[in-house]
């Protein structure tokens, strides 16, 4: 498997992921920067982050992992000696990779503005809702990749950050956050660094702050990646009769 993902790797060379791996985080950070500054600025950042940027960045990662093998109808593929499951596992676990170095430098970038600006969150916190940010999209990779190889990155990215939007604005703050794996990760970040999905503050004494819904969110988003990696892995297994 790390064989495979190797491959992957090269695959990415002199394409846009490489760049967008550092790029994504310090346009969250110059953007909010401008915006806002002061005193909110890190919970403006982690907003900005988590709602539109990292969603949107990792689905153009993941469109682009598969737009190579696209161009040529993954005749380099179906050729290989592999089961495609091992594949297309492959490709789930070197678009994690990605995720995490992102979220990673997003961490690093965050904490150091932090200082400038005036640090909101403790160092603990902080990476706190930053693992949890990084666990709660990983369902949304084998999504993505799905995504794009059925109906091509711009469909992929149209879909995938429209249902972010969606999942965020209309389930994130209500009773059944839990059924809409798009909302997870919003509601988990209301308790573990007060940041409403509209960006705004969590009042003091909301039932949003609650802890307890950060296990059973977790357990689920990660269900959602198991489930979704599995059930897409057969479907790209099913290409070798073609």
């Amino acid at each position: 498997m790390i064989s495979i993902m190797k491959a992957e790797r090269l695959k990415w060379k002199k394409t846009f992921i490489i760049k967008l791996v550092w790029l994504a985080p310090i346009v969250a950070i110059l953007l909010t920067a401008v915006l806002m500054g002061g005193k909110f600025f890190q919970s403006g950042a982690y907003n900005f982050w988590y709602t539109m940027l990292l969603p949107g960045a990792l689905t153009i990662c993941c469109a682009l992992a598969v737009e190579k093998d696209a161009k040529l109808k993954y005749h380099s593929i179906l050729a290989m000696p592999i089961d495609l499951k091992k594949i297309w596992f492959g490709k789930i676990l070197a678009c994690s990779a990605w995720l995490l170095v992102t979220t990673l430098i997003f961490f690093v970038s965050i904490t150091a503005s932090g200082i400038l600006f005036g640090t909101s969150y403790s160092l603990t916190s902080s990476l706190t809702g930053s693992s949890l940010i990084f666990l709660t999209l990983l369902w949304q990779i084998p999504f993505c990749l799905f995504l794009a190889t059925k109906l091509g990155t711009y469909m992929a990215i149209l879909i995938n950050l429209v249902g972010n939007i969606f999942g965020v604005v209309a389930f994130a703050d209500g009773e059944f956050w839990y059924s809409v794996p798009y909302a997870i990760t919003a509601r988990l970040i209301c308790p573990t660094l007060g940041i409403l999905p509209n960006g705004l503050l969590v009042p003091e004494g909301s039932p949003l702050l609650s802890m307890s819904v950060i296990v059973p969110g977790l357990l689920i988003a990660l269900a959602w990646f198991a489930l979704i990696s599995y059930f897409t892995a057969r479907w790209f297994q099913k290409r070798e009769a073609k």
